[in-house]
């Protein structure tokens, strides 16, 4: 496997095809801005061919310019005190081992010996205790036996992210040699930047958005490099495709924007290319998934523990959006607005939660009116995906903190004493999500080819969610005892059986109004 540090020390040899080769070198003063520094490089490698070949040398490296420096990819972020490093400080000496877990797993420090130094530090019972609390009660005989530094390194190895190998970049402009489609080229580049964006942790996101070493983001961006010199490699063996890729440019303008900016240097590089119908990106390439994370630190309320536990939502938001996806947007910010869990965090029990949600539902379904529901208009719609939202929701932080769920289910029975079904079926869909999220193997009976699945609400409450002729328990619930309406299975029944389906449906708004 190739390694950082092996790539970076190494040097790179150019396939016998290619007209770059290296016996010679090339020296660009650094003085020069990036743009002309590639130019100026081109320009040099007649004259210094012609002076190599008539000397008697010894083979010498070839350079090529660095495209990339991590700091300059991220937006500038100043502060006059990192409050959060004393804070996390101040939490490994605490009592609350998944709060000391958090601080481990984000790491915001300068030194990453920190948290094992305070950790060792700890009384032996201190810490035999957080071990406990992190194993499963047949694991435990098995840590009797080890030293109080064994027993603080497995406290850090079950925090600490597992890192994915480092992987070069593989896709070689070979393999377009006979793809006319400029538009598949650019996907295909797209993808194998993609790729490389996965095997960076939402943890070191966090940790390079705040200015802190970030090895595999550097490594990232070093791949782009490489593909450069590839590519650069190519196209000096094969003028000919330098149209192919003027026209990949274009398609590549709205994907990878580090992609895009290695093959807009290479094209800069070769003469005949018509620089005046490219385009060059400017500004901080990580200003979608940086800015975001930054702006977490800026405008909340300095807790290191809460922006802690939002993080962690929002990691198994990363994970949805960049990670399970097929397909990149490298040009929209990341999403970082966690409503639900602010609505958690400012709540001081399940039923005040409640209140809450029910209060926002009456404002939103109070603008909700019978010809608004026939049209299917602007007002249902984003009263529809305002479910689904809150749903996912539920689910993201049942995901990251699934001590959260029991506090959930408690916010679930008030909410059906105030008839809220529209919040009460959304927070339901969304544990029972998490549930299907937590099958493990004993859950599956090989023998009888099924899986077991344990519900995670009683059957008192999880009827409102029973699909069976179209949701016909909560119908019922909702004629018997009008409220805030759970919309699915009224707009399936309007589309139905027409105007006289919405009935129940209206009453249900007449009380709220």
């Amino acid at each position: 496997m190739t390694t950082p540090a092996g790539y970076a020390n190494g040097h790179f040899e150019p396939s016998s095809e290619s007209g770059l080769t290296p016996s010679f070198s090339l020296h660009v003063h650094d003085s020069y801005p990036l743009t002309q520094r590639v130019l100026f490089s081109t320009q040099l490698s007649s004259d210094t061919v012609d002076k190599s070949r008539s000397e008697t040398m010894a083979e010498q490296q070839l350079n090529f310019p660095s495209l990339f420096q991590p700091a300059a990819e991220r937006p500038g972020f100043f502060v006059p005190y990192r409050w959060w490093e004393d804070e996390a400080t101040t939490v490994l000496w605490t009592f609350d081992v998944q709060d000391i877990g958090r601080v481990i797993r984000y790491g915001l420090f300068h030194d990453p010996n920190h948290p094992r130094s305070v950790l060792q530090s700890r009384n032996s019972s201190t810490i035999d205790d957080f071990l406990i609390a992190l194993l499963e009660p047949e694991d435990i005989p098995f840590i009797v036996n080890l030293s109080h530094i064994q027993k603080v390194e497995e406290i850090l190895r079950r925090f600490k992210t597992n890192k994915a190998d480092p992987s070069p970049w593989a896709w070689f402009p070979a393999q377009s040699l006979s793809e006319s489609d400029a538009s598949s080229i650019a996907r295909d580049i797209d993808s194998e930047s993609h790729l490389l964006f996965k095997t960076i942790s939402f943890e070191e996101w966090v940790r390079y958005s705040l200015g802190y070493t970030a090895p595999s983001v550097e490594w990232f961006l070093l791949q782009h490099t490489a593909f450069f010199i590839h590519l650069s490699s190519h196209l000096h063996a094969y003028p000919e495709e330098i149209d192919k890729y003027k026209n990949v440019e274009k398609h590549l303008r709205t994907r990878s924007p580090f992609a895009h900016r290695a093959l807009v240097q290479c094209l800069f590089n070769i003469h005949e290319a018509d620089q005046s119908d490219m385009t060059f990106m400017h500004g901080p390439a990580f200003e979608f998934i940086a800015g975001p994370i930054q702006k977490i630190f800026k405008d909340h309320p300095p807790s290191l523990t809460s922006i802690l536990k939002m993080l962690s939502v929002l990691a198994v938001r990363f994970q949805r959006t960049y990670i399970h996806t097929s397909k990149m947007n490298w040009m929209h910010s990341f999403d970082i607005a966690v409503p639900f869990l602010e609505d958690v965090f400012g709540s001081i029990s399940p039923a005040d939660l409640a209140r809450t949600l029910t209060t926002s539902d009456e404002l939103d379904f109070g603008r909700l009116s019978r010809d608004e529901i026939v049209s299917e208009g602007p007002v249902l719609k984003h009263l529809i995906e305002r479910w689904h939202a809150l749903a996912t929701a539920v689910w993201e932080c049942c995901v990251a903190l699934p001590d959260m769920s029991s506090y959930i289910q408690d916010c679930i029975q008030v909410l059906e004493t105030l008839r809220n079904y529209n919040s009460s079926t959304a927070l339901i869909k969304g544990l029972r999500d998490y549930r299907i999220a937590g099958l493990q193997s004993p859950d599956v009976n090989i023998a009888l080819d099924i899986v077991f699945f344990e519900q995670s609400l009683s059957p008192s409450l999880s009827y409102l969610l029973d699909v069976s002729d179209n949701y016909a328990a909560y119908r019922r619930q909702m004629q018997e005892s009008p409220g805030i309406p759970f919309l699915l299975p009224h707009v399936r029944e309007f589309r139905r059986r027409g105007e006289s389906a919405l009935d129940e449906l209206c009453q249900g708004l007449q009380v709220i109004g």
